[in-house]
């Protein structure tokens, strides 16, 4: 493993005097001096009528815009995707029909993390992309696990509250976090994979990206499919022991998103193979595992994976505040072939996300030229803060002036399942082997080998002993037995020793 403390080593030119672009203010007008403030002689006030200063400092006061609540401490980079096989037979979208290349953005992150937290933390990673389609903007909002914390959308601000900070001291608490964990016992799956080797890895080159939701294709005839997206790393899986994270912490906060910007700038383009799940779309009602649940994956062996195509990386941005800070990902980004799914976290996050952005950015996010679709937008959309776009009439629908109108017989309506019964607020209707621990307990037996297991209760253990108390300690004993027996017992005995 290389020394954190390595850095990028910057060559900057120098312009000679004479030749450089004069300053102006933002309006473009020229100013006299980058040094000193309008003042009454030399050693006088400064005049309240010195404009450019006040321009100065008040665009300073305000070039800070809010950090995302989840997933506020990441970095990207554009590239492209490129088809490498016909999946046609399952799904219209123009973005995935052969021999097709899409310009693209894609953006990781830590979720619990502030945007000066380090990116080595324990903690999943956010894997979001954005397709420039010639449909409109495709996005994908996934992490580097196939699998969440809960599954359902009214959970989701409370589990994010557990991992972010208390509201005493403002610290981060353990003992908040496992008390959420062990009352939720559907997080089983995902806590696996979080204290397992892939809660932190060695870069984001070097993990996978998973939809985790699913989602629902339809092919030009009509026929729907219902499908799990797999973007595999082709740099390979590697990840970094807690040692070493905790290291980097402390000497390289900011040790990911450095890795990914000199990689690319050195021209070596990380790429990652597209590889989808399908299932048929009558599959769904009587599988095993209810395929909708954000807690569960589909095993390779019921439905393998096929190849789609290649994403590659290649091109760093130039600032990362306009490109990257205000790039706004949403799942609701769904184009003609693609579709959702009965997943109650996905349907609240068709809803939560675009929200966040408008309380972030505002209300025009999507005319942000890094939000900007790469084709006409034909939009009714009018007015609000920091419009670009200029609108023009007509501005209401239906209208007798050439207006744009929808279209249902070209782009039919692709989100359709059958649902009934009477308006309820409960979970899921569980399918013959559906449970929370069965899938956890398989990933630590079957997939893991001794090593990881061993590393596994190490990392459980470290993280509990590191302010978790009674009663949370206890239920934490008894959620990994549900998990398997032989780990909760290592684990409680690695506790008791440490304590």
């Amino acid at each position: 493993m290389t020394d954190s403390t390595t850095t990028t080593t910057t060559t900057t030119t120098i312009t000679p005097q004479g030749t450089a672009p004069h300053t102006t203010t933002d309006a473009g007008v020229p100013i006299s001096s980058d040094e000193h403030s309008l003042t009454v002689g030399p050693d006088g006030p400064i005049l309240f009528h010195d404009h450019y200063l006040m321009e100065q400092m008040a665009s300073f006061n305000r070039e800070m815009i809010p950090d995302r609540q989840p997933h506020a401490k990441g970095g990207g980079a554009f590239g492209r995707f490129e088809v490498t096989r016909d999946v046609s037979k399952w799904t219209k979208a123009a973005v995935f029909q052969p021999g097709t290349t899409t310009d693209m953005l894609a953006r990781f992150s830590t979720v619990a993390g502030e945007s000066g937290s380090p990116d080595t933390w324990r903690d999943p990673r956010g894997f979001a992309l954005k397709f420039y389609t010639s449909d409109g903007n495709y996005d994908m909002v996934g992490n580097n696990t196939p699998v969440f914390f809960v599954r359902d959308g009214m959970k989701f601000q409370h589990f994010i509250h557990s991992q972010k900070r208390r509201a005493d001291n403002g610290l981060r608490d353990h003992d908040m976090q496992w008390d959420f964990w062990t009352l939720s016992p559907e997080s089983a799956h995902q806590v696996t994979w979080l204290m397992g080797d892939r809660g932190i890895p060695k870069s984001w080159r070097q993990m996978n990206g998973y939809s985790s939701h699913t989602y629902m294709w339809v092919n030009a005839e009509g026929r729907r499919s219902w499908v799990k997206y797999h973007f595999k790393t082709d740099q390979g899986i590697d990840f970094l022991s807690q040692d070493e994270a905790d290291r980097l912490a402390g000497a390289d906060a900011d040790y990911h998103r450095r890795d990914l910007f000199d990689s690319i700038k050195s021209g070596d383009h990380p790429s990652w193979t597209l590889k989808v799940q399908v299932m048929p779309f009558d599959d769904a009602a009587d599988y095993r595992f209810n395929p909708f649940d954000l807690t569960k994956v589909w095993p390779h062996s019921d439905y393998p994976l096929h190849e789609v195509g290649t994403m590659t990386l290649d091109r760093n941005p130039t600032d990362y505040h306009s490109e990257i800070e205000q790039a706004a990902f949403q799942p609701n980004n769904l184009v003609p072939g693609i579709g959702p799914s009965p997943d109650k976290m996905l349907l609240a996050r068709l809803i939560s996300y675009a929200d966040a952005h408008r309380a972030r950015l505002g209300v025009n996010y999507q005319q942000l030229p890094v939000n900007t679709p790469q084709c006409p937008v034909h939009s009714y959309s009018k007015g609000g803060a920091m419009r670009i776009d200029k609108a023009s009439d007509p501005v209401y629908a239906p209208n007798s002036y050439g207006g744009p109108a929808a279209a249902a017989e070209r782009y039919p309506e692709v989100a359709t399942w059958s649902a009934d019964g009477d308006f309820v607020r409960a979970a899921y209707t569980l399918h013959a082997e559906d449970d929370d621990w069965g899938q956890a307990g398989t990933l630590v037996r079957d997939v893991m080998d001794d090593a990881e297991r061993d590393r596994l209760v190490d990392n459980i253990s470290g993280h509990l002993l590191d302010g978790v108390s009674e009663p949370v300690l206890a239920r934490a004993f008894e959620y990994w037995r549900s998990v398997d027996q032989q780990i909760g017992d290592r684990v409680e005995a690695a506790v008791r020793q440490g304590g």
